[in-house]
């Protein structure tokens, strides 16, 4: 049986080699994805380790090939660059179960430097017992076994183990999640892991260092009847086989996050829909308001005025007959009625809609409206504007009722004492910025709720925004103000 399995060594080396380059591979394609799992972050060591231990092997499979077939000896420089290899395979292989285990949700995270230091300091042990190692030997070819011993010794063994130790955590973490075959898989792998790192690393070539003396390649022949190399291929196919299983746990975390994010467009879509519902409540309670305003104000003023006038005229009618210098006082007065009927008709128009929007502009409208707050409130409102771009009538009526809007909170909420209104038309983008140094407010706690006029009148203007493709964005905090801000593209 020995004698079967050392005729096809050269097969062994290339299955071994090929366990590992496979599962490195996947791996790396693996590690190229985005995903929460903490196990993704320590994949790229993993993939390193596969890849450059694959290599290896296969480079002790055509060692094997050439010295059958062209009497080839390795030099010694060679047999160092393969031992420096190996080694480096398995420090990449202590990253990834220090990873592992520093990044279990059963662990706190450690700080980063600690991350490092398990496998720096075992490789400078490793780098460092290298030249004590030089008096216990006579000739090159024993040095170079010896450290091959060592770095299998120092690094391999603790690799394995650190590598079985942190799959043995994510498997706890899978289950924790519901992703129990995961686990499973997960856990047939530390199997394999511990295997190779304790059994498959301690029995190594005969050398001077126990307990090599004594725990060797012989002895595992003697034992069990085959290759130490076929034990370690076996193990690396395990591993490979369930790990490359355990990665399909990040299809099933994806599809569970699409579907998570398709509930969550659900929920907002259904949200807005509400959101919708409620403002379009507001604006017909706000336009029946607005109507009993107008229909209030014709009835007690513009209408009293109008009955005056009327009343006077009949007055004058019978006076002119009697008394002509108290007909012509009461035309003077009837006149100065009049003037009043029409100013009260002229507010009112204007305050549904302002004439110098429509013949002037935005930058006129908004001077008259800051200048009739200032002096119908007593709060100082100043008017900045930048640029002479010219808007369509769309923005500018969009933009005039998010400034109305916002003057309206700052009058009836704010109690500031003043309020600056900025306008800047710019070749792309205008922007329209309304401060106060009021008492402010929580813009999440309104916005949440619905239940104030300024969580109503903060939605109003955010979805006027919208309507033109612009962006909203508010901006308080209790005791020190607020200042919102619409930015629309000029086309």
């Amino acid at each position: 049986m020995v004698s079967f399995f050392s005729q096809n060594i050269i097969l062994i080396y290339f299955l071994y080699g090929l366990a590992f380059f496979i599962m490195g591979f996947a791996v790396l394609l693996e590690s190229a994805r985005t995903s929460e799992l903490k196990f993704a972050r320590a994949l790229r060591p993993l993939a390193v380790f596969g890849l450059m231990h694959g290599i290896h092997e296969w480079g002790e499979m055509f060692e094997k090939v050439l010295a059958l077939t062209q009497n080839y000896q390795l030099t010694v420089d060679e047999h160092i660059l393969r031992v420096m290899w190996l080694a480096g395979s398995f420090i990449a292989l202590l990253i990834f179960g220090t990873l592992m285990i520093t990044t279990s949700p059963s662990t706190a995270a450690p700080p980063r430097r600690w991350v490092w230091l398990i496998p720096s300091t075992l490789t400078l042990i490793w780098i460092g017992g290298v030249p004590l190692l030089n008096p216990f030997v006579n000739t090159p070819h024993e040095w170079l076994i010896l450290i091959d011993v060592w770095a299998r010794y120092t690094l391999g063994i603790p690799a394995g183990v650190m590598a079985a130790v942190g799959f043995v955590q994510q498997q706890r973490a899978f289950r924790a999640q519901g992703l129990t075959r995961f686990g499973r898989d997960m856990l047939w792998a530390a199997i394999a892991f511990g295997w190779y790192g304790i059994f498959g690393q301690i029995f190594t070539q005969r050398s001077v260092l126990f307990p090599s003396t004594i725990i060797n390649n012989d002895l595992f022949s003697n034992l069990f009847g085959i290759p130490v190399q076929l034990f370690r291929a076996s193990m690396a196919t395990v591993a490979a086989v369930f790990i490359i299983r355990s990665l399909r746990a990040f299809e099933v975390e994806r599809a569970r996050q699409m579907n998570e994010l398709k509930e969550a467009q659900m929920r907002e879509a259904q949200q807005r829909q509400q959101l919708q519902s409620d403002l379009l409540r507001q604006i017909v309670n706000a336009q029946e308001t607005e109507r009993q305003r107008i229909a209030r104000e014709l009835h007690d003023e513009t209408g009293q005025s109008l009955t005056a006038i009327g009343l006077g005229l009949r007055g004058v009618q019978s006076t002119m007959k009697s008394d002509l210098a108290l007909a012509e006082r009461q035309v003077i007065e009837l006149e100065s009625h009049a003037g009043r009927a029409i100013d009260e008709l002229r507010r009112l128009v204007s305050d549904l809609r302002p004439s110098q929007l429509d013949d002037l502009g935005l930058v006129a409208a908004l001077r008259w409206y800051t200048q009739e707050v200032e002096s119908r409130t007593g709060i100082k409102v100043t008017l900045e504007t930048q640029g002479k771009h010219t808007l369509s009538p769309e923005i500018n009526t969009v933009l005039f009722r998010i400034a109305q809007e916002a003057l309206t909170n700052v009058v009836r909420h704010a109690r500031a004492k003043q309020a600056t209104v900025r306008l800047c038309l710019e070749e792309s983008f205008a922007t329209i910025s309304i401060g106060d140094d009021g008492q402010g407010f929580d813009p999440q706690r309104e916005l949440a709720h619905r239940n104030h006029r300024v969580a109503w009148g903060l939605i109003g203007m955010q979805e006027r925004a919208t309507l033109i493709g612009g962006t909203f964005s508010a901006n308080s905090a209790v005791g020190k103000g607020t200042e919102v801000t619409v930015v629309v593209p000029m086309k």
